[in-house]
């Protein structure tokens, strides 16, 4: 499994992005996607996470303004981020498991300025 993130850049604080991750096989088989994201200085935290087709839960920092989703006839996961705020700059990781295995893809930076 390939994963390939994009969406990030720079926005205004207020201002909304959508992150998108794209992988090579059927996201269809997948039992638990999620995005994480670090900050320098920091560990890589769960910012937004789906079970199945529709069991998703957030951390508090970041509820009611992030939503995960997924198109499986696309083969995406998607992070729309709204509201956002300069402590949201990270770079942004999409996470997949299947069949017991956990496969990364590679970042994409949102920077947020006030």
């Amino acid at each position: 499994v390939q994963l390939q993130a994009s969406g990030g850049g720079l926005v205004q604080a207020g201002g909304s992005l959508r992150l998108s991750c794209a992988s090579s096989t059927t996201i269809s088989s997948f039992n638990r996607m999620a995005w994480y994201r670090q900050a320098p200085g920091n560990e890589r935290e769960l910012v937004a996470n789906m079970i199945g087709d529709s069991i998703t839960n957030y951390p508090d920092s970041v509820k009611g303004r992030f939503t995960i989703s997924r198109d499986n006839a696309k083969n995406m996961v998607y992070l729309q981020m709204n509201s956002l705020k300069p402590e949201d700059t990270a770079v942004y990781y999409c996470r997949v498991w299947r069949s017991g295995y956990v496969y990364w893809g590679q970042g994409t930076q949102v920077t947020v300025s006030s």
